[in-house]
């Protein structure tokens, strides 16, 4: 099976870029599809954006198309959340996934423990 440890929260101001890491221990990380969510309090967990096992297609949520950008590592066994453009409206916890390439956390198996983000205005 698949471990995850996201990395690299913290907080920023509005408008500041932050990058999130998620690195994997165990075998295979290569062989799954991988993704971002995030969840604010009070609300559901929500797609942020995907990626193929090879990293040849990626989604994005349309809240985050254009100021955000999955992008991985298989040789380091690790997957990147880039963030461009924070908005306060991004502050939530994130949480990377490994199974499937889809947008809903139905279509993953493993999950990390969870990083926080949080945007001042």
């Amino acid at each position: 099976q698949v471990q995850l440890v996201e990395s690299g929260g913290g907080l920023v101001q509005a408008g500041a870029s932050l990058r999130l890491s998620c690195a994997a221990s165990g075998r295979s990380f290569s062989s799954y599809g991988l993704g971002w969510f995030r969840q604010a309090p009070g609300k559901e967990r929500e797609f942020v954006a995907a990626i193929s096992w090879n990293g040849a297609a990626t989604g994005y949520a349309d809240s985050v198309k254009g100021r955000f950008t999955i992008s991985r590592v298989n040789a380091k066994n690790t997957v990147y959340l880039h963030m461009n453009s924070l908005k306060p409206d991004d502050t939530a916890v994130y949480y990377c996934a490994a199974g499937g390439y889809g947008w809903t956390v139905y279509d993953y198996r493993y999950w990390g423990q969870g990083i926080q983000v949080t945007v001042s205005s």
